[in-house]
């Protein structure tokens, strides 16, 4: 059987006997619980419902059946004869799962003259991972709404549940804070001659309205929004706005350098707290999902040996080696997210450092220096967020080892980020149990157009997808690649610029 078009591969596809004739509408219906799944739908192809006169209409039933729960939610029926077209699914998230794959069908299947192609078919399908996600960095390269919706919507096309919104980092802070002004007003411009030919004022913030819009925007396609916050390390922005909050008092800037910087928040400082609680109010307010990124990456830790603040701390914590700080730090920002009801995500660096304080039991790592940090957080009983930048999961990267082509650092083909996968070889059954999931990251340092940004996730996006949501045992490269003809075509219907070269 030739493989259905769509990615990720559905876990089980069942061929029908009769050809389905093609047609120019479909006629809808819907449960009223479906009523908003439908209508984005009918926004996403408004083609297909916007002309009641053409003839050949199809019929599309939308169905919420009985018994849903938390682990069934996101699984779904699709069925395609010449009678009509029915979704089924025990939650409104299966629903829209299944409305995504139909959608697919349809985008690969539109013909000339406004009429459309689908083929016979039963699918069964659901999820293997919980969290499915992208992340996009919004702090090196500050991209408009419009984009960031359109982005959204595309990982709702490949089920993808999470949004990682990498909101500050060294080279600007995205987010309004009551109380703390200048990180809008100071924190999130920099000065950037590397991509202009003239020496420019860069950046900008989303309002709280924008912040609101993207998470309503999202959550009707049923990705959860999860804000990151970058601390104690990355912290260029923050200390340009408020130089007070380091070691050595500045000065400082929002660098329009790229890479690992020595300024960090100070440990020893008192107000760095009440910054943090300001921040996470924000947080709690704007975002409603449960989960909260704190960063933790790539800290520097000089400044805090040097400082007499954070010496004077580090001996009244008795904590013995200065890195251990912050560990201290973490503990302190998961506790705070805890009180306001949220659960802390960190980079695998909160791992380090440990050995007196401990890791909260409710932190979740994120992995992403390779897979071995989220098997020692798994064996120490946390839960897990695989994205190892050695696995394909960093978009950033250049498709292929050319000076042709745009990314930077190291090389992740089509091929090398559809071999990921979250579980880890070697873990066991209780380990992997822990692994929630994985996504897939876009860093923005050199990505500094959104035409750019869509031509490194696609077709990547999809190949990652397949690894978060198709049975292990269906997967296959081979079948991926006669899948992407088709898959091409959809992308080329959304607008959205796409890699087409060798996958390697």
């Amino acid at each position: 059987m030739k493989p259905v078009s769509i990615i990720p591969a559905p876990r089980r596809v069942t061929p029908g006997k009769e050809p389905l004739p093609s047609f120019s509408r479909l006629i809808p219906e819907a449960n009223a619980d479906a009523e908003g799944e439908l209508r984005v739908f009918r926004e996403q192809l408004p083609e297909l419902f916007e002309s009641p006169s053409l003839p050949e209409a199809l019929q599309l039933r939308i169905e919420l059946s009985p018994g849903g729960n938390a682990n069934n939610e996101e699984t779904y029926s699709l069925s395609l004869s010449p009678t009509g077209i029915m979704v089924r699914s025990p939650g409104t998230k299966g629903l829209y799962h299944g409305l995504q794959s139909l959608r697919q069908l349809l985008l690969a299947g539109r013909e000339e003259g406004g009429r459309w192609t689908l083929p016979c078919l039963e699918i069964d399908d659901g999820p293997r991972f919980s969290w499915r996600g992208f992340m996009l960095d919004c702090s090196r390269h500050f991209y408009s709404l419009s984009f960031i919706k359109k982005a959204i919507d595309a990982a709702s096309l490949h089920h993808l549940n999470v949004f990682h919104w990498h909101l500050t980092d060294d080279q600007g802070w995205r987010l309004p804070v009551k109380g703390y002004p200048l990180l809008t007003e100071i924190g999130a411009f920099r000065h950037d001659s590397k991509t202009t030919w003239q020496d420019l004022v860069v950046g900008g913030f989303y309002t709280h309205e924008e912040i609101r819009e993207v998470v309503r925007y999202a959550a009707e396609r049923h990705v959860e929004v999860v804000p990151e916050v970058d601390l104690p390390g990355h912290a260029s922005a923050i200390l340009a706005a408020y130089p007070n909050l380091g070691c050595t008092g500045g000065p400082y800037r929002v660098e329009d350098r790229y890479g690992i910087f020595e300024d960090v928040l100070c440990a020893g400082n008192d107000d760095i707290f009440p910054f943090f609680a300001a921040v996470f109010d924000t947080l709690s307010e704007l975002f409603p999902s449960k989960y909260v990124h704190i960063g933790g990456d790539e800290v520097k830790f000089n400044r805090w040996k040097e400082c007499p603040k954070c010496r004077s701390r580090l001996a009244e914590l008795k904590l013995g080696e200065t890195h251990r700080l912050q560990s201290w730090i973490t503990v302190r920002l998961a506790n705070m997210l805890e009180d306001r009801g949220k659960t802390p995500i960190g980079w695998d660096e909160v791992l380090e450092g440990t050995e007196v304080l401990g890791l909260p039991k409710d932190m979740i790592v994120m992995s992403w220096r390779g897979q071995e940090g989220g098997i020692e957080a798994s064996r120490r009983g946390h839960r897990v967020i695989m994205t190892p930048l050695t696995e394909g999961c960093y978009l950033n990267f250049n498709h292929l080892d050319s000076p042709e082509e745009p990314g930077h650092l190291e090389t992740a083909t089509v091929a090398k980020s559809y071999a990921m996968d979250p579980a880890a070889p070697g873990m066991s059954s209780g380990e992997e149990a822990l692994i929630l999931g994985g996504q897939c990251n876009l860093w923005s340092e050199v990505i500094y157009a959104s035409r750019i940004a869509e031509y490194m996730l696609f077709p990547r996006m999809g190949a990652i997808a397949e690894g978060l949501w198709s049975p292990r045992e269906i997967r296959s490269l081979e079948s991926f690649k006669e899948r992407l003809p088709a898959y091409g075509k959809v992308l080329d219907a959304l607008d959205l610029t796409h890699y087409r070269g060798p996958l390697q």
